[in-house]
């Protein structure tokens, strides 16, 4: 029987367990606080943005909300960046992808300091990952590198195929993974004989952003399963990119969509935000 990889609780035992570091660096005068950055009202962002929010209510970070209209110039976007760079009340600054057409997302992103970048996505926090030095990791990586260790699944020495290149999960995911010892693998929409790459993992990551498309001729007897994805399939409801009843006999574990990955992104935000005051109150 498979085990069902339970994100909603694991990632609640991460927010629990934050929430007591917080009230302690509150006892000692820290406060921690999240500016999150909107532009234009994408529904999705929205909900997201809304999501983290509550979360930073329930942990006790304050979170800073700048809700800007989609006729927001790139100038006056970085302008607030920077100032949010400079102010030293601010242990995160989080802006919320995708941006309207008109701005340079790259140049956005660069613009944030790798102090406050606790998405991890600036060039100097992924740099820092793939030599093994410190910085923010990104957050869905970090957050299915919890997962795994808190399931107790062995890493070390273990074949992991990862489906998926994308500079936010896919790349970051392989560093992730080279550093807990595992022999990795990265395929991509090029990748020839995917099938056949995919049957070799141990434990096999999808993030590529198609309805249901893992099914069990991708998949290993007795694979690990971490699904990504996050679509709408024929009949409106949520699935992921593995199409789950038909790999769930031939698996040991899987993540569920949704409550597997999706909740443990939001908590390891929440813990990039605690280790950057952290970081901050120790170089003060």
């Amino acid at each position: 029987m498979a085990m069902i990889i339970d994100g909603k609780k694991i990632s609640n035992d991460i927010k629990e367990e934050l929430k007591e570091q917080v009230a302690n660096l509150k006892r000692e005068g820290i406060t921690i606080s999240l500016a999150v950055v909107q532009v234009g009202n994408d529904p999705a962002s929205t909900v997201y943005v809304g999501n983290k929010k509550k979360a930073c209510e329930f942990v006790g970070i304050q979170s800073l909300s700048y809700e800007l209209p989609e006729s927001t110039t790139e100038k006056e976007l970085l302008e607030l960046v920077h100032k949010l760079n400079q102010d030293p009340a601010v242990n995160g600054i989080l802006v919320q992808l995708p941006l309207p057409k008109h701005m340079d997302e790259n140049k956005i992103i660069q613009a944030i300091s790798p102090a406050k970048d606790v998405d991890g996505f600036h060039p100097q926090s992924v740099g820092a990952l793939s030599i093994g030095q410190n910085g923010f990791v990104s957050c869905t990586p970090a957050g299915i590198l919890e997962l795994l260790k808190r399931t107790g699944i062995t890493i070390e020495g273990k074949e992991c195929v990862i489906i998926g290149r994308s500079n936010i999960v896919g790349k970051p995911m392989g560093m992730l993974m080279l550093r807990e010892n595992a022999t990795v693998t990265i395929c991509h929409s090029r990748t020839k004989d995917l099938k056949e790459v995919a049957r070799r993992a141990d434990i096999l990551i999808v993030a590529i952003g198609k309805a249901k498309f893992v099914t069990k001729e991708y998949v290993k007897e007795g694979a690990v399963i971490i699904d990504v994805g996050m679509n709408r399939d024929e009949n409106n409801k949520l699935c992921g990119d593995v199409d789950y009843e038909d790999v769930i006999e031939k698996v040991s574990a899987i993540t569920p969509v949704p409550g597997g990955v999706g909740p443990m992104t939001i908590a390891m935000l929440m813990n990039n935000c605690v280790r950057s005051a952290i970081m901050h109150q120790k170089e003060s």
